[in-house]
């Protein structure tokens, strides 16, 4: 037998929680194969068998919590030919081959009208192998279940549907309580990478001494290089020319004049950066992700947008690994991708630093004495007032809104 254990997550990772079972107990695994994904705070890792053989002795289903070098099951050697070929009636009730075919019978636990409504989940959608390979307490149940049903199958095929008429009124009440019920309310575990971005949105609510500034921008400037530039730019470079690029230059170079927004605190010490990680946050099914664009002061317009691009990609998809998520030294988030005009973006701890990009709107601005309508954005600066004061926000915030209503100035500032 070989052990299938838990592997090492990444840095200050001890546990996970297990999201899927690729190979169900029984099944022949390929030295290579996936057998599970492990769920983490950050990202959704597979788990492989380093050897060939039968899965065996599975002892987390889905959902439980597992730590890192912790025993979930073991592969038995073996092509698994030799049992999947033997007859499930030589074997008797209590090995996995004979269990589906025992409980395939109609007895009257399987016809029971409540039985739907009781296991109203998503488990209880996948076929009944899947099902119970999902769970050692439903194993065991189900191999307890299907002795009886072995035994008592020869005189209750015809009586198991005879009982459904019995009392017409209670099946025809049930469905209608059920989806009652559904309908008015619903309660959905959170994932754990959902309760760990609520752990530490409250932690950083609650450590930092957290504040936001706003300005205004005129985006007029951007909007039409990049209307005059923008085929050319992705005939060229193969990727759009968007707003993050012109962003993520004006804040290195704002974050070059003002470091203080570029560090952390530890203990009684700032750490100040000199180097300029920008996190960018993405949304995706499973909630909030910052992957990190490393060193974005030595990149280009093309090569930010491409980067960005590329982690956004990969985050939707759930491959991102643990290294381009962490490290960042300050975090860009785009509500306006969504329509917000306004909003205050909370500290991604340690980092003392986050600005917040908004839908852009046009609105009737004065421009030298006479009024014009100007495409304008809202941004807001949420820093940790305990090493950054209110003026170096504030003049912080101004930088970025100058160099972005500038974008020429971005090649000698970002």
């Amino acid at each position: 037998m070989a052990e299938v254990r838990v592997p090492e997550l990444g840095e200050s990772i001890v546990e996970g929680t297990i999201s899927k079972w690729f190979k169900n107990e029984g099944e022949t695994v390929a030295a290579g194969d996936a057998v599970c994904e492990l769920e983490t705070d950050k990202v959704n890792l597979e788990v492989i068998s380093e050897t060939a053989g039968v899965l065996r002795g599975v002892t987390k289903a889905v959902g439980d919590t597992v730590s890192v070098g912790e025993v979930i099951a073991t592969i038995e050697a073996g092509t698994g030919a030799e049992s999947s070929a033997a007859p499930a009636a030589s074997q008797g009730a209590s090995t996995p081959a004979s269990t589906p075919a025992a409980l395939a019978a109609p007895t009257p636990a399987a016809a029971a009208p409540v039985a739907p409504a009781a296991m109203a989940t998503p488990v209880a959608a996948a076929p009944l192998r899947e099902t119970l390979n999902a769970s050692p307490s439903l194993r065991k149940m189900a191999r307890e279940q299907g002795q009886v049903g072995i035994s008592a199958a020869p005189a209750t095929p015809v009586a198991a549907p005879q009982a459904l008429p019995v009392k017409p009124s209670a099946p025809a009440a049930a469905p209608a309580a059920t989806a009652q019920v559904g309908v008015r309310e619903e309660r959905v575990r959170m994932s754990r990478r959902r309760q760990t971005i609520a752990k530490r949105l409250v932690e950083a609510q609650h450590t930092a001494a957290m504040l936001t500034t706003f300005n205004e921008v005129d985006m007029t400037a951007i909007l039409d290089i990049r209307k005059r530039r923008k085929d050319a730019f992705k005939d060229k470079y193969g990727v759009g020319l968007g707003f993050m690029s012109f962003f993520t230059k004006a804040v290195v170079g704002a974050l070059k004049a003002f470091p203080r927004l570029n560090a952390e605190i530890q203990g009684d010490d700032m750490i100040l950066k000199q180097h300029y990680d920008i996190g960018v946050a993405v949304s995706t099914d499973e909630g909030l992700v910052v992957p990190v664009v490393r060193d974005a002061d030595s990149m280009t317009f093309a090569a930010i947008e491409s980067e960005i691009a590329s982690l956004a990609k990969r985050a939707r998809e759930g491959k991102l690994t643990l290294t381009e998520l962490s490290g960042g030294t300050f975090t860009i988030t785009n509500g306006g991708t969504f329509g917000s005009l306004m909003s205050t973006p909370i500290l991604n701890a340690p980092q003392v630093g986050i600005l917040g990009m908004h839908k852009i709107q046009e609105r009737p601005m004065a421009v030298n004495g006479e009024v014009q309508i100007r495409p304008m954005m809202y941004i807001a600066l949420s820093y940790d007032h305990r090493i950054v004061d209110g003026s170096e926000a504030v003049r912080f915030l101004v930088m970025v809104k100058e160099l972005v209503e500038n974008p020429e100035s971005l090649l000698l500032e970002g």
